[in-house]
């Protein structure tokens, strides 16, 4: 077996539209919870990972380093957090993805990356 990190990635409007009121935002954490679940009991999770602060620095290579606010700065992506899996391959990584909550909004991804094997 592989690791893979799903990284969550959604619009700042989007986020604020898919947690709309107390009761969806409720609706949305148990559609996240039974999926993250559905991993962990067939054996896919190998870290649940955590929620990201919205808040942030960008450091830039160069002669000068460029420190800019927000890891996000120029891109209207928002990293919301991450999970690492287990999956045989990309493919069944993609194929495990397909249940994430993330995908059920109008504006939101799963970036899938494989994770490298320490050296």
């Amino acid at each position: 077996m592989s690791e893979f990190i799903f990284l969550y990635r959604t619009t700042e409007s989007e986020q604020v539209a898919n947690m709309g009121t107390p009761e969806i935002a409720q609706q949305r954490m148990q559609s996240w919870l039974g999926w993250i679940r559905d991993l962990e009991a067939k054996g896919h999770i190998k870290d649940m990972g955590q929620p990201l602060d919205l808040a942030g620095k960008v450091v830039r290579a160069g002669a000068k380093r460029v420190v800019t606010d927000g890891p996000f700065a120029e891109a209207k992506d928002l990293v919301l957090g991450y999970t690492i899996i287990t999956a045989r391959d990309l493919d069944q990584a993609v194929e495990l993805s397909a249940g994430c909550p993330m995908l059920s909004g109008t504006d939101g991804s799963v970036e899938i990356r494989p994770v490298r094997k320490a050296m």
